[in-house]
């Protein structure tokens, strides 16, 4: 589902059978056959997950998603990856008087929120510019414990670097990909590019590998089966 590699687990009873998966929608069309399918599922006791890489929006948002889409789906089947970089966090016993600096969408912050966790960054700082002058210091957060990075289309040069600058001078922050798909459907019609592209810009200027949380990660699919 959602706007990236998307995917509908369906679970059986008797774990570890592999689940089944199939596409919901593409951008905001609905698949054909879709609802006619998951109803047949549910009549057969079958268990649904919906899995999606990605993070603009949060459980609840996607909730609201599937409901105008004509499909009753709740929170608690919804696993999205802005959910599994706060699930990281939280399985991770991230200190709560930490900050969590976001290069991304909404439902990242929400999630990171809904959590116990402060998010600062996202949606907020893209229209933010940075002063390219000699002796410029960039003054960023010193309590930032996490970078989360994720689709973002108001990515800009102050993001970067205050990313950067969170990762390389801030004492053993983490660094957290929901994903690396390098492109997305963002729409019905054509692929644009996904998060992988952020990811690397930071992997780039920090010379660090992300904690990638999303779609294939281990650490996804065993919050999945635990859950």
């Amino acid at each position: 589902m959602g706007v990236t590699c998307n995917y509908l687990e369906v679970t059986t009873t008797t774990y570890p059978i592999p689940p089944e998966r199939g596409v919901i929608w593409k951008g905001d069309t609905l698949i054909d056959g879709v609802p006619q399918t998951l109803e047949m599922l549910r009549s057969k006791g079958k268990k649904l997950v919906f899995v999606t890489n990605n993070s603009m929006k949060s459980r609840k948002q996607y909730a609201h998603k599937f409901q105008s889409l004509g499909i009753q789906v709740t929170e608690e089947e919804i696993f999205s990856s802005s959910f599994a970089a706060a699930m990281y966090l939280k399985v991770n016993e991230f200190p709560p008087e930490k900050k969590v600096y976001v290069i991304g969408g909404e439902g990242i912050i929400e999630e990171l929120k809904l959590a116990g966790f402060t998010g600062i960054g996202g949606p907020e700082d893209g229209k933010k510019t940075v002063q390219l002058k000699a002796n410029t210091l960039f003054e960023h957060d010193k309590s930032v414990g996490a970078v989360v990075v994720g689709i973002d289309q108001y990515i800009n040069y102050y993001k970067l670097q205050y990313g950067t600058l969170c990762i390389r001078e801030n004492p053993g922050c983490i660094f957290i990909a929901t994903n690396r798909d390098a492109t997305g459907n963002m729409t019905d019609l054509q692929e644009w590019p996904g998060a992988g592209c952020m990811v690397a810009a930071i992997c780039g200027s920090t010379q660090k590998e992300p904690i990638v949380v999303g779609k294939p990660s281990t650490f996804l699919m065993d919050f999945l089966q635990k859950k």
